[in-house]
């Protein structure tokens, strides 16, 4: 019961530990996208080489998820969650001392690795530091509006430090900072009990090639289109892999994912809430900052600096959400942020080449970065709903395997329909994937109203 009695003594600086290691994943995932020009001149990047920059990332961080979740159920979160951040932590040095195209892909995948041990340990860690009740719906407010907040800062970050120093800076930085909370986590952190027993080995491999499978035949589809034969063929065995790992899971004694998580309405509306509104929210990322410079001749520092609308709405909106869910509830938070996302994603969708840059570009942002202020949270908290401590880690690790399933799968979807809807140039191609983003914020908000009930019938 040591860790159990000692879960109150620093919980402020357990928190903190936890949001500025979790700050330090999502900024990664967003902070190299404004440095890609500079990145392909000074490695020698081809055109298809690039995405893998950014591809690679995903693909080790998605299809390893389960396993780091499960590792920390088994080891101990504590001791994951220091593995995860020496692994990301020397994985950024070596991205910032890259002199190769291979040591460039190599080193952003080990960063993936990385982030999928350390990402399901920092909410495990959180669930297990703050009891169900106000004190944790607090706490995972503050988490989720970290993965909004980290997602703006890191496009604007990226740009000012691309053209001001280079983009090699955004990810030394992760070197001090990852140090300092190794250090601060092995003196405040609390470690987990472990949970002996035999380690799913199987459900391990299966899960991570599935994942793996899937997340990798997306990408490559919004790379070479729908008809590629292997992206299709990986899609494929993806889920037939998928579809025996849940065979097997079934039938597991200590499964690397209980299937009693998906049990509970709440949880699996989150779910499927976050994968919908994070493939619409990667698009708005990946299409907008290539617009304002490709279309309306904005410089990297320019753009990254032209999402300051929506991160400091983001981050003014976001600090109010502990106190708004206690007034509104978790469920009624969630719906007005995701509505006001999807309006903000289809006023987007209109701005035109050479328009107003307040009106057609700021002001949509502001919208959506409101709506993510408000949403994020709510979706972290329900997606953790009701869960025993014995089964956080693996709820955690669904949580952030929806938000990098979502990002790869958005990615193609909106890739795709750019193609096939923006024969007229580049602008063309942005209003086509916007306004497919508004329709996946719509059949978020949808799912999240029809699964996730109101306060006083959670089922758990």
């Amino acid at each position: 019961m040591g860790a159990s009695a000692d879960q109150t003594r620093h919980p402020q600086a357990v928190l903190a530990i936890i949001l500025i290691s979790y700050l330090m994943i999502i900024l990664d995932t967003s902070i190299v996208m404004t440095g890609l020009p500079q990145i392909r001149q000074e490695l020698g990047f081809s055109a298809s080489q690039l995405g893998w920059v950014q591809s690679i990332y995903t693909l080790a961080f998605g299809g390893f998820l389960l396993l780091g979740a499960r590792a920390g159920d088994i080891l101990g979160r504590r001791k994951t969650f220091q593995a995860g951040l020496v692994i990301f932590t020397v994985a950024s040095a070596l991205i910032g001392l890259a002199q190769s195209v291979a040591w460039m892909i190599a080193a952003r995948g080990l960063q993936g690795f990385g982030a999928a041990i350390l990402a399901p340990s920092t909410l495990a860690l959180l669930s297990f530091a703050f009891p169900e009740g106000r004190e944790r719906t607090r706490a995972t407010a503050w988490y989720g509006s970290t993965a909004g907040i980290g997602a703006a800062v890191g496009l604007v970050l990226g740009g000012v430090l691309a053209q001001t120093i280079s983009w090699r800076v955004g990810f030394f930085i992760n070197l001090p900072i990852g140090l300092a909370m190794i250090l601060l986590g092995a003196r405040y952190v609390e470690e987990t009990e472990p949970r002996p027993g035999t380690f799913d080995l199987l459900g391990a491999i299966a899960s991570t090639l599935g994942i793996g499978a899937l997340i990798w035949g997306v990408l490559e589809s919004a790379e070479r289109g729908w008809g590629n034969l292997p992206a299709l063929g990986a899609m494929a065995a993806g889920a037939v892999i998928m579809a025996g790992f849940v065979r097997h899971e079934a039938r597991a004694d200590q499964p690397i994912l209980p299937l009693r998580l998906f049990d509970n309405p709440e949880r699996v509306g989150a779910y499927l809430a976050r994968f919908l509104y994070l493939a619409a929210m990667v698009g708005f990322f990946f299409f907008t900052t290539q617009f304002m410079q490709e279309v309306d001749g904005f410089t990297p520092l320019q753009a990254g600096l032209g999402f300051l609308p929506m991160t400091l709405v983001n981050f003014a909106v976001a600090t109010r959400v502990p106190d708004l869910t206690e007034r509104m509830g978790n469920r009624a938070l969630m719906l007005i942020g995701i509505a006001m996302t999807a309006l903000g994603m289809g006023w987007l969708a209109q701005v035109q080449a050479g328009g107003s840059y307040a009106l057609g570009i700021g002001l949509p942002m502001a919208l959506i970065g409101a709506g993510q202020g408000l949403c994020f949270g709510p979706l972290t908290a329900s997606g953790i709903a009701g869960t025993p401590r014995e089964d956080a880690g693996a709820a955690s690790g669904l949580v952030n395997v929806a938000h990098q399933m979502g990002m790869s799968f958005g990615l193609a979807v909106l890739v795709a329909a750019a193609a096939m809807f923006g024969q007229g140039g580049f602008a063309e191609s942005f209003h086509a994937a916007m306004t497919t983003g508004a329709v996946l914020l719509v059949l978020a908000l949808v799912a999240a109203w029809a699964l996730i009930p109101a306060a006083g019938r959670s089922a758990h």
